[in-house]
C-alpha cells in the first residue's frame, strides 16, 4: 500500500489505476500495511511525506504530472491523463539520479520494434502538435517578417523547481539571452514570456532583459509547436519545450540540465558526470514517454498506453480548434443549456438567447449561430443570410444514453451540422458529404470494425432501455421487426415523404410480406407517454406480436429482417448483419447496404459497412463525458455507457413524477 499525507493527492481521480496498488491518506500513524510513502515531487508540501518516510524507514515515491498531461491546465481542473512515479528521484532533479536517468543510461540499444514505436509516437506528437497542456491556439506567427533566421529564447516562471534542481539559476536566464544574442548576430531573437508574467500574475526572468536588448517578445498563449515552426535554434534553461524542439528537428542549447541534456542531443553549457553517453532521440523519448510515464483513460480509469493517450487528446484538441470562437445559441430549453457548452468545447464563448430577433444585433459578421435542428425556422435562416452568420444545427447522436431524452436524460453524444441535418434527406448534410467525399483510410476502417464489434458484443443501442425477455417464435416463417417511430418527429417529416405513420408502415410491410411473422415494437418515447405515435385499433391485424419492454438489441438476435421508415434501428440492424428494408430515406439508406423503397440522386456511391460506421459513429458526432463535461472519443463513450448498463433500469421517482406532469400539462 502507498500512504500519502497530501489532500491534493487524495483528489486525483483513479489514483490507484496510476500506481497499480492500494493508496491511503494517512491521517494519524503509519500502519503496518503501508509499503511506500508518496509526495508530490520536490514541492515544499512534500517535505512532510519525506520526513515520514525517513522516520519509518520506508521508500519515498515522487509523484509528478507526465509529459503529456491533459487538454487543459491542471489548475483549471482538467483531468490528468499521465503520471510519473519515481522511486529514486524525479526527472527534473539533475543533482542526483532518477529512475528516468537510469532508464536512459540503460538503453544502450533500442530494439527495432521499440525504435519504430518511438519514431511513430514522435511523428504523431508533431502531427497533432501535442504538448504537456494543449488548450492553446494553433496560431501561425505571421508577425516575423524580417526575413532573418529566428532564434527562440525560452523564459520560465520564477521559482520553478526544475530550475534550481536542474542546475540553473536566475543568472542563467540573463546569461542565456546575452549568449543567444552574441552567438546569433544576424538573427531575430524571439523571447517567449509566459502570458501570466505580462499580466502581472506571475514573475519571470527575462521580460525586462528582453526589453533592454530590444528583443521581440512573444507572450501570446499559443501552441509551442506553432512557435517551433518558425525558429531554427532554441535556447532553454530547463523547459520541456527544449525536448519538443528536439522532436521538431531544431538545434537546442541548454543552460541548465533538463532530463534530455547530457546525452549528446543538445548543446550543453552545464555538465552532469552521471550522464555523458550518447543516446538517440528515439532512445530518450522511449525511456521518458513510454517507460517512465504511466497513462490512464481519466474518464474510465482504465490504464492505457501512450498511443491511446495521444489519440484521445488529439481528438479533444481537434474538436477544440474546430469550434473555437464566438457562438450564439438560440431557443434552447433550460435543461439543455446546462450541457450545450460542453459540446462546443473550451475554446467556444457561448451566449444563449430566447429571442433571436431581439438579440440579433449582438452578433457580428462571421459569428456562429446554433439552433436545435427541429426548431430552425425560415425566419432564422433568413436572419443568418442577412447578417452573414454561420448557421449550425444540433441534434441527438446515434449512441445517446441509458434512458430517454423525453425524460431529460442528458445525452452522451450530439451532432453539430454546418449545412443540414442527417435525418433530412431533402438536402445535403455534413454526414452525407462525409460519405460522398471522405477518403477512409485503413486505420479508420479497422477502428470502425472494432467499434461495430464492441457495440454488438455489449448490446448497445441509442437509448439502451428495456429488459431481456425470451420470446417463442415460429421457426418456419421469416421474422420481421417493425420499429415504431414518433409520428410528429422531424425525421419522418423530412426523411419519409411517402409513408408517414406507423399504421401505414405496418400496412405496406404486411402487403409485401403476407407470410412473415411481424413483430411491432412501439417507440420508447411513445410508450413513456411523451410523444405521439400510437396505432389505430385496426392495426392489430397487421402484426403478429407487439413487444414493449423488451430491449431492441435482444430483438435483433431473433429477427431476420428490419423494416422501417427512417428509424435508427435500421442502422443498428446493419451492424448486426441483418437485412434492412427502408421506406423513407434515413442517413444509412441509398449507399447499397439496404433495400430501399425510395432513392436519392445525391447518394450514388457504394459504401462498405465499416465506411458507414466510420462516418456515423466516429467522424460526425461529438461525445461528452457527463461527469467532467470533457469531449471524449467514441471508444471512451462506449465503455462509459457499458458501465451504466449494469445499474437498475427502472425510472427514478423524479422521472416518474416528471412524466405525469409532462403528459398532463405540457405540449408534446
Amino acid at each position: 500500500m502507498i500512504g500519502y499525507v497530501s489532500k491534493g493527492i487524495a483528489k486525483i481521480p483513479f489514483l490507484e489505476s496510476f500506481t497499480g496498488m492500494p493508496c491511503s491518506l494517512l491521517t494519524h500513524n503509519v500502519t503496518q500495511d503501508v509499503s511506500y510513502i508518496a509526495g508530490w515531487g520536490l514541492k515544499s508540501s512534500a517535505k512532510k511525506a519525506r520526513n515520514l518516510a525517513l522516520k519509518f524507514h520506508l521508500p519515498y515515491l515522487s509523484l509528478e504530472d507526465g509529459f503529456i498531461r491533459s487538454l487543459g491546465l491542471g489548475v483549471d481542473g482538467s483531468l490528468q491523463h499521465s503520471m510519473i512515479i519515481d522511486k529514486s528521484g524525479i526527472y527534473y532533479d539533475a543533482t542526483r539520479k532518477s529512475d528516468l536517468e537510469d532508464l536512459i543510461y540503460g538503453l544502450d540499444k533500442l530494439s527495432a520494434v521499440n525504435d519504430i514505436r518511438a519514431h511513430r509516437c514522435i511523428s504523431d506528437l508533431k502531427r497533432y502538435q501535442l504538448s504537456k497542456y494543449n488548450q492553446s491556439s494553433d496560431k501561425f506567427l505571421c508577425s516575423l517578417s524580417s526575413g532573418k533566421p529566428v532564434v527562440l529564447v525560452v523564459d520560465q516562471t520564477f521559482g520553478d523547481a526544475s530550475i534550481e534542481y536542474g542546475m540553473g539559476s536566475e543568472d542563467s536566464f540573463k546569461e542565456m539571452l546575452e549568449t543567444a544574442i552574441e552567438e546569433n548576430p544576424d538573427a531575430e531573437i524571439l523571447v517567449k514570456i509566459h502570458p501570466d508574467v505580462l499580466a502581472g500574475k506571475k514573475k519571470g526572468y527575462l521580460l525586462e532583459v528582453a526589453k533592454k536588448y530590444n528583443c521581440q517578445i512573444l507572450a501570446e498563449d499559443i501552441n509551442p509547436w506553432s512557435v517551433l515552426d518558425v525558429v531554427e535554434h532554441v535556447y532553454v534553461v530547463t523547459s520541456q519545450l527544449g525536448f519538443e524542439a528536439l522532436m521538431a528537428g531544431k538545434k537546442v542549447t541548454c543552460f541548465g540540465m533538463p532530463f534530455y541534456a547530457g546525452w549528446g542531443l543538445t548543446d550543453d553549457r552545464q555538465t552532469c558526470n552521471r550522464r555523458g553517453v550518447s543516446r538517440s532521440l528515439e532512445q530518450v523519448f522511449y525511456a521518458a514517454y513510454i517507460q517512465y510515464c504511466r497513462y490512464i483513460n481519466p474518464y474510465t480509469g482504465v490504464p492505457c498506453q501512450l498511443e491511446d493517450t495521444i489519440k484521445l487528446i488529439a481528438h479533444q484538441k481537434q474538436h477544440l480548434e474546430r469550434y473555437r470562437g464566438s457562438w450564439f445559441a438560440s431557443d434552447f430549453s433550460n435543461w439543455k443549456i446546462k450541457f450545450i457548452p460542453h459540446y462546443l468545447g473550451l475554446g467556444a464563448a457561448v451566449t444563449f438567447t430566447e429571442n433571436l430577433e431581439k438579440d440579433i444585433n449582438k452578433l457580428q459578421s462571421g459569428d456562429n449561430l446554433l439552433i436545435w435542428s427541429s426548431r430552425i425556422s425560415d425566419r432564422a435562416e433568413l436572419l443568418c443570410k442577412r447578417n452573414n452568420l454561420k448557421l449550425w444545427r444540433m441534434e441527438d447522436g446515434f449512441i445517446r444514453s441509458v434512458g430517454l431524452g423525453t425524460d431529460l436524460v442528458p445525452p452522451l453524444s450530439l451532432v453539430i451540422d454546418s449545412c443540414g441535418i442527417y435525418y433530412d434527406s431533402t438536402k445535403p448534410s455534413d454526414l452525407e458529404n462525409i460519405y460522398n467525399t471522405y477518403t477512409f483510410d485503413e486505420s479508420l476502417l479497422l477502428r470502425a470494425e472494432e467499434i461495430c464489434n464492441r457495440l454488438v458484443e455489449l448490446k448497445l443501442s441509442k437509448y439502451n432501455v428495456g429488459v431481456s425477455t425470451p420470446l417463442v417464435l415460429p421457426s418456419d416463417r421469416t421474422i420481421i421487426l417493425v420499429p415504431g417511430q414518433v409520428e410528429t418527429d422531424a425525421s419522418i417529416a423530412k426523411g419519409s415523404p411517402v409513408i408517414k405513420t406507423n399504421h401505414a408502415l405496418l400496412d405496406v410491410v404486411r402487403k409485401e410480406n403476407p407470410d412473415a411473422f411481424i413483430i411491432y415494437k412501439p417507440h420508447p418515447d411513445v410508450l413513456s407517454g411523451g410523444r405521439f405515435g400510437d396505432l389505430q385499433t385496426t392495426a392489430e391485424t397487421l402484426y403478429d406480436l407487439m413487444v414493449t419492454d423488451i430491449s431492441i438489441t435482444d430483438l435483433f438476435d431473433v429477427v431476420d429482417e428490419i423494416h422501417t421508415m427512417s428509424s435508427l434501428s435500421g442502422f443498428e440492424g446493419l451492424l448486426r448483419q441483418k437485412k434492412v428494408r427502408t421506406y423513407g430515406m434515413p442517413f444509412y439508406a441509398g449507399w447499397g447496404l439496404t433495400n430501399d423503397y425510395l432513392s436519392c440522386e445525391r447518394r450514388n456511391k457504394k459504401l462498405t459497412l465499416n465506411e458507414l460506421v466510420a462516418g456515423a459513429l466516429i467522424l460526425y458526432p461529438i461525445y461528452v463525458d457527463s461527469e467532467s463535461g470533457d469531449v471524449i472519443d467514441i471508444e471512451t463513450a462506449i465503455e462509459l455507457l457499458s458501465k451504466k448498463l449494469g445499474s437498475p433500469q427502472r425510472p427514478s421517482i423524479k422521472t416518474r413524477i416528471y412524466r405525469v406532469i409532462r403528459n398532463r400539462f405540457l405540449k408534446r
